[in-house]
């Protein structure tokens, strides 16, 4: 029989965290791939064309980054409510983001969407779940 130790609640947060986090990254790359992606990131027509609206998406996606390390580092109080709420957030808007991308191309991105869905709610719900004294 193979043995199966438990692991502390920091870590599995941390590892689900940096899950969601190669998610992001492996959609933003595809992403390059869609046609005519990379013209409109060449003429500046894009989503992010403004330095107000990169500086938003890099707060919101450095979230996610930072979380991986709080999840280790942080009291358990505090760490627990942080993934509650940072896991719904991100939970919502992924969904949020592969209901409004339901196209061939962006088919990739919907799939990606919904696994960083399960596993932000799995962070909520290991959160939810933290282990009591």
């Amino acid at each position: 029989m193979l043995e199966n130790p438990k692991v502390n609640i920091k870590i599995k947060l941390s590892a689900l965290w940096t899950s969601t986090i190669f998610c992001y990254l492996y959609g933003d790359y595809f992403e390059l791939y869609v046609p005519e992606k990379v013209n409109s990131l060449l003429s500046g027509i894009n989503i992010l064309d403004s330095p107000t609206k990169l500086l938003i998406a890099s707060i919101v996606l450095a979230i996610p980054s930072v979380m991986v390390a709080l999840s280790i580092l942080l009291k358990p109080k505090i760490n627990r409510w942080l993934n509650i709420i940072f896991g719904l957030l991100f939970t919502l808007m992924m969904l949020l983001i592969a209901v409004n991308s339901l196209t061939a191309w962006y088919s990739f991105y919907v799939f990606l969407a919904i696994l960083e869905s399960v596993i932000t709610s799995l962070i909520v719900w290991h959160a939810w779940k933290w282990p009591k004294i």
